[in-house]
This record gives C-alpha cells, sequence and structure tokens, in this order.
C-alpha cells in the first residue's frame, strides 16, 4: 500500500489522519544517527534501536544523513551502498515506517535550503568553536573545505524543519544541539516565534560508547585499527575476538572507575545490549575475571546484533521493497518540511513560489 506524501497511518483508527493533525497533536522527535560513509559501528545503529519505543509516543523522524558524508571525499559507489545499509538497518532495529519517517536526507531538498538560510543567522565564532570541526580538520589537513566548517548549520536545519522538540544524540553530540537552539533563538528573536526548541535526549546507558583499543577516545570506525570498533555487520566470530582483544587494565576487577576506562566501557556496552543497569552488571561479574567479563559482553552483543544483521542482508536483498519505503519516506517528510520552509521564507522576504 502507497502511503500517501501528506497522510500519516493511524492504526488505531484503522485508517489514515492528514499531516496537519499530527503536526498539531504529537510532539516530535528527529534523529540522524551519522552520515552513512562516516563510520558504521554497532553504536550508530544501536541510536535509533535503543530510542524506537519513543516512536510510540513521539512523531519520530529518522533520516540517513548522506549530505553530511560529503564534507570529506567519498567514493561514490561506496556512498550509496553504505546509505542503502544504513537505511536497512534502521527497519530492521524495529523502527516502523508507518509509525516513523525513515528518509535519506538529500532526498529532502528542503534540508539544503534552509540550512542556507541558517548559514546567514549563525555567527563565524560558533562554527570555529565546534570541536568536531576542529577533529575533523586535523584528521582532513588536505581538505578543509567550506562544508566541513559549516556542516553544523546544516545540522541545525535538518533538526528545526520538523519543528523538533526532542533530539536523541550521545554526549558529545550535545554542543550540536545547543548551536541549534543559539540559532533557532536568534532568528526567533528577529521574526517572531517561528522555529521550535529542541531538547537533546542522552541516554543514560552508553550515551557514548568508547574505543575498544583506546578507551580515552569514542569509538570510530575511522580509526585504523579494526579492533577498535565493531561493525554492525561484523560476522559473529570477529566481534568476539574484538572484545577478547579489548584495552582493559591489570587490576582484574569489574567496576566503573576513572582509572578503569576500558573496563567501565565494556560495562556500559553490556549494560546497553542487554538493558540491565551498570549497577547490576558490576555485581553479577562480581569475583570474575577479564576471563570471564570480556567473552560475555562480546556474546551479548553477538545476539544483539543477530537479528539486525539477518535482516539488514534480507532487505538489501528486496531492493524494490526498500526503494518503495525510501521514497515513501522522502515524500512525508518533505510534506513537512515545507511547511516550516515556506514560513521561513516568508519571515526573511522572499516572495513565494
Amino acid at each position: 500500500m502507497k502511503i500517501e506524501p501528506d497522510r500519516l497511518s493511524d492504526k488505531k483508527k484503522g485508517g489514515f489522519l492528514p499531516t496537519e493533525v499530527l503536526w498539531n497533536t504529537r510532539k516530535r522527535l528527529f534523529s540522524a544517527p551519522h552520515s552513512p560513509a562516516e563510520r558504521l559501528p554497532w553504536e550508530t545503529i544501536w541510536a535509533p534501536c535503543a530510542t524506537g519505543f519513543l516512536q510510540e509516543d513521539y512523531h519520530a523522524l529518522y533520516c540517513v544523513a548522506d549530505e553530511h558524508a560529503i564534507t570529506v571525499r567519498q567514493d561514490p559507489a561506496a556512498l550509496r551502498r553504505q546509505t542503502l545499509e544504513l537505511y536497512a538497518q534502521f527497519i530492521a532495529c524495529g523502527l516502523d515506517p508507518e509509525k516513523s519517517t525513515i528518509f535519506i536526507q538529500s532526498h529532502v531538498p528542503q534540508h539544503a535550503e534552509l540550512a542556507w538560510t541558517l548559514n546567514c543567522y549563525t555567527m563565524y565564532g560558533e562554527l570555529s568553536r565546534m570541536t568536531q570541526f576542529k577533529d575533523k580538520s586535523a584528521a582532513h589537513a588536505d581538505n578543509v573545505n567550506a562544508g566541513l566548517f559549516t556542516y553544523p548549520s546544516l545540522m541545525a536545519a535538518d533538526i528545526l524543519l520538523y519543528q523538533t522538540d526532542l533530539v536523541p544524540v550521545g554526549e558529545d553530540q550535545r554542543q550540536h544541539v545547543e548551536l541549534t537552539r543559539n540559532i533557532a533563538q536568534r532568528f526567533n528573536g528577529i521574526y517572531g516565534e517561528v522555529f521550535t526548541m529542541p531538547e537533546a535526549y542522552i541516554p543514560k546507558v552508553a550515551a557514548r560508547v568508547m574505543s575498544l583499543s583506546e578507551p580515552d577516545k569514542k569509538m570510530s570506525k575511522s580509526s585504523t585499527n579494526e579492533n577498535s570498533y565493531i561493525l554492525v555487520m561484523d560476522p559473529p566470530e570477529v566481534i568476539l575476538r574484538k572484545f577478547k582483544r579489548a584495552v582493559t587494565d591489570s587490576e582484574g576487577g569489574v567496576y566503573r572507575s576513572p582509572d578503569k576506562p576500558g573496563v567501565s566501557n565494556l560495562i556500559e556496552i553490556y549494560a546497553a545490549v542487554t538493558g540491565k543497569s551498570p549497577e547490576a552488571v558490576e555485581q553479577e561479574f562480581s569475583g570474575q575475571g577479564y576471563g570471564a567479563f570480556k567473552p560475555a559482553v562480546g556474546e551479548a552483543v553477538v545476539e544483539a546484533l543477530r537479528p539486525i544483521r539477518e535482516e539488514t542482508q534480507r532487505l538489501l536483498a528486496d531492493k524494490a521493497y526498500l526503494e518503495s519505503l525510501y521514497r515513501q519516506g522522502a515524500e512525508k517528510a518533505a510534506a513537512m518540511a515545507n511547511r516550516t520552509l515556506r514560513k521561513v521564507h516568508k519571515k526573511v522576504g522572499f516572495v513565494p513560489r
């Protein structure tokens, strides 16, 4: 069944409600975990998995941020493949295309349109202070382009375009939500209440998953050490091997401490995939050494990712069905985005189309 671009399903009533109705009656959540070509470690896809329950209470939008990916040079074929893979993983981890709007960023041109306008309301000093710009500039010194500098304006457009109330992010992304709020407040201060002020939602568990080999750094596929990160599509034996090689310490106790970053990271990972509290994990492995703990973490991650990996493979094999989903998602997103963009254009003085 094709979902009409201006209507969303309402299973409780057995039919469809206009977007206009849901726009005014449900709070909105927006999530674009990472650009597809930058990395696909397990924590990237675990973000929507961990917040999937919110789609019952929010009008949730999940976006594959392929436009953000090209701030660094990409292989075009690889970018297309990884974009579809990440989209399939969103569905595989339990996001429902009828409850949530799931789309590819470049399929909704309103993102780029609003980003240009917001560029004109974002200060140079704000952008120059962004931590990720500094990090990526150092990592890609031969390609410090304007997009790398101004991408926070695109990120703000991603969020503000849908009048978002809640933005699930890791602790390291809090700065971007704060900048988005600053931009919205500045624009609203000039033109009135145009944008909703979004709030960051940071999960209590695994808000920042760290590298397995360098636990003082965030887990990232950009690392040259393949043992430092877990990919959603890694075979079980590879996942188990990586966790067995995870850096810990010589003390041997399974408990969290600033002096034990490696063990603290593994506890957070185990808690995230099992649904247990970190305190319960510490109690479970009290008196046991790392020889028992590290394989247990690996096995828990394997079992958590197994259904996602298998469903992703099934979806990727059905190209026609996957295409129908992302086209419908883009239509739904565009219908909502147009309302905000029209209002912004009117406020700044553009002639109506």
